[in-house]
């Protein structure tokens, strides 16, 4: 009886210590950039900058505040090359076009965008922070959760260069 406890014992620690390590894995990972989906974007288009950039407010999602402007930046760079941006609400930009206009271009070239959109990727080369991240457009959304609106200006023409360059954006007609 004693073997079938201690049996029993060791079993129940051996599944808990293994639950919580996998716990422990799972809070450790960084949350994957939903980058091909056309619909989780919250973008606003703010202005259009000097050469050729695009001032624009994103909202992003994460565990603390620097997470969720560190996923604001990645979808601001999505946003522009899957999605392009909306036009702005005061007039002051016209809707902008998404860089890739093929629909099936994320599956098509997936192994170049998960790189690009990386932790720390060269996504980041094609965003510039204009607010500080610490908005009054911070909210707690739950225990869990942050969401931060922060304002970018994305390099759209030197993205759409860098697209065109690993072939995937087609290259613009800039002559007659």
């Amino acid at each position: 009886m004693r073997r079938l406890i201690k049996t029993v014992a060791l079993s129940a620690i051996s599944m808990l210590l293994v639950c919580g390590a996998t716990n422990a894995q799972s809070r450790n990972k960084v949350r994957k950039l939903e980058y091909n989906s056309q619909y989780n974007y919250e973008v606003a288009t703010l202005a259009v900058g000097v050469d050729g950039t695009k001032l624009v407010k994103v909202w992003g999602y994460g565990k603390t505040a620097e997470d969720a402007v560190r996923d604001a930046k990645a979808q601001g760079v999505a946003c522009a090359i899957f999605r392009g941006f909306p036009a702005g609400s005061n007039g002051s930009a016209a809707p902008t076009p998404a860089i890739v206009t093929d629909p099936n271009a994320a599956t098509t070239h997936e192994a170049y965008f998960t790189k690009f959109f990386e932790p720390g990727g060269q996504y980041l080369q094609y965003v510039n922070l204009s607010t500080d991240g610490v908005s009054t457009d911070r909210v707690k959304v739950n225990k869990k959760t942050y969401k931060v609106g922060v304002e970018l200006s994305i390099a759209y023409d030197e993205l759409r260069k860098e697209m065109e360059r690993q072939g995937i954006a087609r290259k613009l007609n800039s002559g007659f």
